[in-house]
């Protein structure tokens, strides 16, 4: 895995990076436990959970379906929930990321690029099995489901990952500078975004005087914008994914010039007074 040559040709030098992000994206997986079937099995649970829960709260809240789109209820809170998931679960694992004074990193030619490539990558094939599971077994056992524009609706999945991914680059650059404070930050962005993001309501019907507590979030467009896309009768019109697309590439250019100079920077001994 870390065999290192000076004299490889690019073609070969690729594909060695290629088989230690494969690693290193197994790594990733299996970090949460020992087993990794287990492991994709407690995410998955995890999910269904979630849709679960907010599905009873909606329904006991009064008015809380009228919120929701003509269609399918359930439906509608999955296009919440497994984006929700996605951007906050790769948010948290490329802040949780080998550093670059971790141990990992004395192994060539592993270094902190490949570490945040495998997080982000690991984050997005766990959600992404988790979602095509979940919607199967529902498709299949309980109420067949339509969904209006498949492709376009993944790719609004990929970019709350990708959106979630820039941010917690963003963090991560942070973390060996004041890692109390991303810790804090962190948790808060990730506690407000069970609110925030929309995924319990629907941004066509928010009153104006509202719409600005959400139109922050890159979260709630790409949700919207998904919705829009899943069921036939719901256009999105309030939101624009284009301001996510701009967030991510933003916060994507910030993490990538702060996490070079932060490798160069870094100590191991950086720990010592803290």
């Amino acid at each position: 895995m870390f065999q290192h040559r000076s004299d490889q040709t690019p073609f070969s030098r690729a594909l060695t990076l290629s088989e230690v992000v494969y690693h290193a994206v197994v790594r990733s997986v299996r970090s949460k436990h020992n087993n990794a079937v287990l492991a994709l099995v407690i995410n998955i649970f995890q999910s269904a959970m979630f849709v679960l829960a907010f599905y009873f709260l909606m329904s006991i809240i009064p008015g809380g379906r009228g919120n929701a789109v003509r269609g399918d209820f359930l439906l509608f809170m999955m296009s919440g929930v497994f984006l929700f998931m996605s951007h906050t679960k790769t948010m948290g694992a490329v802040v949780g990321a080998d550093g670059p004074s971790s141990p990992m990193m004395q192994h060539a030619p592993m270094n902190t690029s490949i570490a945040i490539l495998s997080a982000a990558i690991g984050a997005l094939y766990v959600q992404t099995l988790s979602m095509l599971v979940i919607l199967f077994i529902y498709h299949a056992a309980f109420q067949p489901i339509t969904i209006e524009e498949p492709i376009a609706a993944f790719g609004m999945m990929l970019l709350a990952w990708i959106s979630g991914a820039a941010i917690g680059l963003v963090l991560y650059v942070i973390k060996p500078w004041m890692p109390g404070i991303v810790g804090i930050i962190t948790m808060i962005y990730q506690r407000s975004n069970m609110f925030f993001s929309g995924k319990m309501m629907l941004a066509g019907t928010l009153p104006g005087y509202m719409l600005p507590l959400f139109m922050w979030n890159p979260l709630f467009h790409t949700i919207d914008q998904a919705r829009g896309h899943v069921f036939i009768n719901y256009t999105a019109t309030v939101t624009d994914w284009h301001y996510t697309a701009w967030i991510t590439l933003i916060f994507g250019v910030i993490g990538m010039m702060g996490e070079f100079y932060t490798r160069r920077m870094a100590s191991a001994s950086w720990n010592a007074r803290r």
